[in-house]
């Protein structure tokens, strides 16, 4: 089959096989994932990984009975790693509380290693690198933080906040500000790599150098697949990207990228069937209109298929939400008294998700949250050049 115009080209087609994924497995299959990629196994699994692969050491969990501060972050990522920062600068205390065992959110979880270019000031930053220099820049006047800990119920006390985490930890503070990115997110699956999961299929690639030598496929029409297959490429022995259809989500520039570096682009496919021993050693493909199929080499699938998110217990707190994410005004407060909101939860007209409009955000919800626990505050904090030197 000759390739189309703007179309990878196209795996000449084996012998047509019976496909491996029926319709009942398939319901088996989406029932058990339902349940394998509940959040608390994602949970373990990136915990393991902030103390091996990420080579990111976790900060010890906090399981103070009591905690009292000015101000609670929910979220340990851009935007309240920044939050947190900017609260101690006006010399107030500051907690932040995080599900994850490790301080930067989705950019550790998922993409440490890969390159950022759209942080003011910086033509390119790698995660990891953003988050160090966050971390560094919240702790230059101190910052608490409650790691490994889920926000599930609040409730007032003579008016001020309370929020109970997951293992028992109660916080009473003056105001908080919740910057939960995406909230709770689990991956969408692979059903025919179930099987493999662990064993050669995988949802994030937090260590490149993991799959070096490897064949590898990647399947999705995202940012994430194409940047993940770009990133790949220099240490794989081969890499195939499958998509279902001739259309990408993914920035051109990011599929022209891939192109560039020669990667094979399978459009209108998808992976009908895994196969392997111990280990994975080979995908089926099979092109949704002609309905060939053809057995590819692969020790690793990616599967970057998104993530359905998910507020979790935040849905049950009485927050205004549009399209599932918390509604806030301009001064980022919410519809809750002294609780406040930023970053990609967050949502009101004209809202940009990028890391970059999450620091504005955050600076303004964390300086309008002092101005509520003290109304004798200013709400400009002053400049930084006049405080630090």
């Amino acid at each position: 089959m000759e390739p189309k115009a703007g179309r990878g080209p196209w795996v000449p087609p084996l012998p047509r096989v019976r496909a491996t994924v029926s319709r009942r497995h398939r319901f088996r299959t989406l029932s058990r994932q339902a349940d394998r990629f509940h959040w608390t196994v994602i949970r373990t699994c990136l915990r393991s990984l902030s103390m091996s692969v990420l080579n990111v050491e976790p900060v010890a969990a906090e399981d103070a009975a009591v905690v009292e501060t000015d101000i609670l972050i929910i979220g340990a990522g851009p935007s309240g790693l920044y939050g947190a920062y900017c609260a101690g600068f006006r010399g107030l205390r500051v907690a932040v509380m995080d599900v994850l065992p490790q301080r930067g959110g989705q950019i550790s979880a998922m993409y440490p290693e890969k390159p950022i270019f759209d942080i003011a000031g910086f033509a390119s930053v790698r995660g990891r690198d953003l988050v160090d220099n966050l971390v560094a820049q919240a702790e230059t006047h101190g910052t608490r933080y409650l790691l490994g800990h889920r926000a599930t119920e609040l409730s007032y006390d003579d008016g001020l906040p309370v929020v109970r985490s997951d293992r028992g930890t109660t916080v009473r503070a003056g105001a908080v500000v919740i910057t939960g990115g995406v909230g709770t997110f689990t991956p969408r699956p692979l059903p025919a790599g179930e099987d493999f999961l662990g064993r050669g299929q995988v949802y994030f690639v937090p260590d490149p150098t993991a799959h070096a030598g490897h064949d590898v496929v990647v399947v999705g029409g995202g940012d994430s697949a194409f940047d993940w297959a770009a990133l790949l490429a220099p240490m794989a022995r081969s890499v195939r990207l499958v998509h279902r259809t001739a259309r990408f989500r993914a920035h051109r520039a990011s599929v022209e990228k891939v192109r560039a570096l020669g990667i094979e682009i399978l459009t209108d496919s998808e992976v009908s069937g895994v196969y392997g021993g111990a280990l994975l050693e080979e995908v089926e493909v099979r092109h949704r209109v002609t309905k060939d199929t053809a057995r590819l080499p692969a020790q690793t699938v990616v599967a970057a298929l998104g993530f359905i998110a998910d507020l979790g217990p935040l849905r049950d707190w009485g927050l205004t939400l549009e399209a599932r994410r918390i509604a806030v005004d301009t001064h980022m407060a919410t519809n809750l008294p002294r609780v406040f909101a930023a970053g990609d939860i967050t949502d009101y007209p004209g809202k940009v998700r990028l890391i970059s409009v999450g620091f504005g955000e955050a600076a303004t919800a964390v300086n309008n949250a002092a101005t509520v626990i003290d109304p004798e505050a200013a709400l400009f904090p002053g400049h930084s050049t006049e405080k630090e030197n």
